[in-house]
């Protein structure tokens, strides 16, 4: 994939001229990486992840003095290259814990065995639909929904309501009014060509996008050229000029709106279209031939406790999975809950992904 849910959140935020946290190791030029040869019992416990990770730092911190481990955080590029790498060096991984591979990809990390068995403590917390490995190679530690958002003010001026369905954007008073990201290149725009299949059936995607592209759809190479240049409604659209009041971005987006926006506005100037969503799940799993397996365990942990849990929201864009954990205030007043999301098995998606993609570059962009 190229680009993530979390991605999307820091790079509206940077189109909105402020700067997020970042991860951080929380040590320093003393510490010792968990693969080095003098540090048998190392302390050290390294999360290789996708460039997205992000947890406030007196979180880590806290994790760090309470377990006694140092977290060294390896950053990787995006989802798919980061499971790459993985893949071409198992049983000898770069750290202890992979985190970012989603159900899009998931069977391909299980298939390729990358990971080793723990069932977490705290897995009895995690809503069951999210666990999707029933061996606990890998555990859920968040959710996050794929979505056309529309821009309020564009339909209000227009008089129009803004589309709630994938049907819906196939209508003539939607023609040349979405933007999507291109499905071979962009992480959304794979997640809305699943919403698809999902919706329409491995016999009924092709036909549903031969009327979206007959009705106008424009596809771009990423999510970033997308929201942040065509779409209307946000921030960065705004600055561009651009024309398009319908893309396909993430439930999550007009929160970050609100977050960052310079005044911040009292309600979102965007909406989420809670029929066209694909829902996607992040895992975190135990490498295989992991240096610090015990650290890792611990690691793995952490990312499903509540601290972890609730401070996920504001810092990567995404929702809990466990019971316990609640939402900030923003999600809650300004977010929406997407109560019937698309979904297709992993397993599925890896025998289809690339024949699907194919024939989806064909219909549409070719």
């Amino acid at each position: 994939m190229s680009t993530t849910k979390k991605m999307a959140g820091v790079a509206l935020a940077a189109a909105l001229g402020v700067s997020t946290l970042s991860a951080c190791g929380g040590g320093d030029a003393k510490d010792k990486t968990a693969g080095s040869s003098d540090a048998p019992k190392s302390k050290t416990v390294t999360l290789v992840s996708h460039d997205s990770f992000n947890v406030t730092d007196t979180v880590l911190k806290e994790f760090e003095q309470q377990s006694g481990y140092t977290v060294k955080v390896l950053k990787s590029g995006d989802a798919g290259a980061a499971l790459n790498q993985e893949i071409l060096t198992k049983g000898s991984p770069r750290g202890d814990v992979f985190f970012g591979v989603d159900n899009t990809l998931l069977s391909r990390a299980l298939d390729n065995g990358i990971f080793t068995p723990y069932e977490a403590k705290g897995l009895a917390d995690v809503k069951p639909e999210y666990v999707l490995d029933k061996e606990h190679r890998v555990t859920p530690i968040d959710s996050g929904d794929i979505c056309v958002n529309y821009d309020k003010a564009y339909f209000a001026e227009k008089k129009i309501a803004p589309p709630q369905t994938l049907d819906d954007l196939t209508k003539p008073e939607y023609k040349n009014l979405l933007v999507t990201e291109n499905a071979a290149t962009s992480s959304p725009g794979l997640g809305f060509l699943l919403a698809s299949v999902g919706k329409y059936g491995e016999d009924g995607w092709k036909d549903y996008w031969s009327k979206l592209k007959a009705n106008g759809v424009e596809v771009v190479d990423g999510w970033e050229q997308a929201y942040n240049e065509r779409f209307s409604g946000s921030a960065g659209g705004k600055k561009a000029k651009g024309d398009r009041p319908l893309v396909v971005s993430y439930a999550s987006s007009p929160p970050v709106e609100v977050l960052y926006g310079e005044p911040q506005p009292a309600e979102a100037p965007t909406g989420v279209s809670t029929g066209t969503c694909f829902r996607q799940i992040e895992f975190a799993g135990l490498l295989k031939g992991a240096k610090n397996e015990e650290g890792g365990k611990a690691l793995v942990d952490f990312l499903v406790s509540k601290k972890f849990q609730e401070d996920m929201p504001l810092q990567m864009f995404v929702n809990p999975v466990t019971k316990d954990a609640a939402l900030p205030e923003l999600f809650t007043k300004h977010g929406v809950v997407v109560e019937k999301p698309e979904n297709v098995a992993p397993e599925t998606i890896a025998k289809n992904r690339e024949q699907w993609v194919k024939a989806w570059t064909a219909l549409v962009v070719k």
